[in-house]
């Protein structure tokens, strides 16, 4: 019988990232039951040379959110990855269908409004384990209010290559409307400075060459940025004297269009004036200013997947002392790394309710995580 509730009954793990991954006693295999479903943007790298990445962004938040959702109707916890132009879950078998059904609605509606394709596939874990290739995953306390889950072992990105490769795109969902709600999801702030003037914004990829070596290599590399940048609070693109919300009528009514499939004037202009209201009452209400602390403490600058994937903000000094580590690292042949150095990040968020269950996820402006993946992939095909 299917372990429906394995991540939910996966204990917390409150020791620094770099003690966890050192340590693989606390990582359990998952279920091989369990199935493994991806989402990408295609071409997303023209989009974003095109001045589309919040929406990239955006589009890739909602098919996160399409998922817990559903997962949240069934009273079921589920890991989850956002990979800026795209995303990754670890869902249980009764629970594959609706989703699927839900993101064929995401990816319909995303094609006809904004003429971008949206790719979905899943595969069972089952065989990603017969093709020798693991999923060991831990619960980990990021911050006082984000736990997020960790995963060691190929199994993940193995899966998404061959996802990708196969274009495994749902042409055979039977019954696919009705099951899509973005209900929770918004992209209303403005593009977030670096806390401080002379920081810079690191959107950082880190991929252990050899997968026997997962647990040593990777715990190294978040010492190593753990003693260059402090610790995930102090390293933090995300600042509360930074945000901004921006209730533009043209910014929301693309919200909206990726929520509904279509553009709504009334939801917009609603959206609107609730977005002006927020502008004045978070900043100056007791409630709205520990919504704001929580949000920060709930930004996701840390994504563990089998792969590090990471936003961090820093000085120039900090930015080359660990770009020198990781070279050294790389040709020592044990990892390989893609970056991208910008002035700002981008939030996605999805907000349940105001007191305590919100996520906001973080890439680097200009497409930080798609454009570190582009340098990671160059250096991997230079391989072959």
């Amino acid at each position: 019988m299917s372990d429906i509730k394995f991540y939910t009954h996966l204990p917390v793990q409150k020791s620094t990232i770099s003690q966890l991954l050192s340590n693989d006693t606390l990582f359990s295999p998952c279920p091989p039951d369990w199935v493994v479903i991806t989402t990408d943007i295609k071409n997303s790298t023209s989009s974003i040379k095109n001045g589309k990445h919040q929406l990239v962004n955006l589009i890739a938040t909602g098919s996160i959110i399409a998922g817990l959702n559903i997962a949240y109707k069934a009273s079921i916890d589920i890991p989850f990855f956002f990979g800026g132009d795209g995303a990754a879950m670890l869902v249980p078998f009764s629970l594959k269908e609706d989703i699927l059904n839900a993101l064929y609605e995401h990816k319909q509606n995303t094609k006809k409004s904004f003429d971008l394709d949206l790719r979905v596939g899943s595969m069972p874990v089952s065989e990603i384990y017969e093709n020798d290739h693991k999923i060991m995953i831990a619960k980990a306390q990021i911050t006082k209010m984000l736990i997020s889950p960790v995963i060691v072992g190929s199994g993940l990105h193995y899966a998404e290559e061959v996802l990708k490769a196969n274009l495994n795109s749902l042409n055979s969902c039977t019954n696919p409307l009705g099951y899509l709600s973005l209900e929770g999801m918004n992209c209303r702030w403005n593009e977030i400075k670096a806390p401080n003037l002379e920081n810079e914004i690191l959107s950082l990829l880190v991929d252990v060459v050899k997968p026997e070596e997962q647990h040593s290599v990777m715990s190294k590399v978040t010492l190593e940025i753990e003693g260059i940048y402090g610790d995930i609070e102090k390293r933090s693109p995300i600042s509360l004297a930074k945000l901004n919300l921006n209730p533009a009528f043209t910014k929301l009514q693309e919200e909206i269009r990726v929520k509904l499939g279509q553009k709504n004037f009334f939801r917009t202009l609603s959206a609107s004036f609730m977005t002006l209201i927020g502008k004045f009452y978070l900043p100056n209400s007791k409630k709205g200013k520990n919504y704001l602390t929580k949000m920060v403490e709930s930004s996701d600058t840390l994504v563990i997947d089998g792969r590090i994937n990471t936003v961090i903000s820093g000085t120039a000094d900090q930015c080359e002392s660990l770009i020198s580590a990781l070279v050294k690292m790389e040709n020592e042949g044990q990892i390989y790394f893609g970056y991208h150095i910008t002035s700002a990040s981008i939030l996605s968020c999805y907000v349940r309710n105001m007191e305590a269950d919100h996520i906001h996820f973080v890439d680097g402006l200009g497409g930080g995580y798609t454009q570190a993946s582009k340098m990671l992939k160059s250096k991997y095909q230079k391989e072959l």
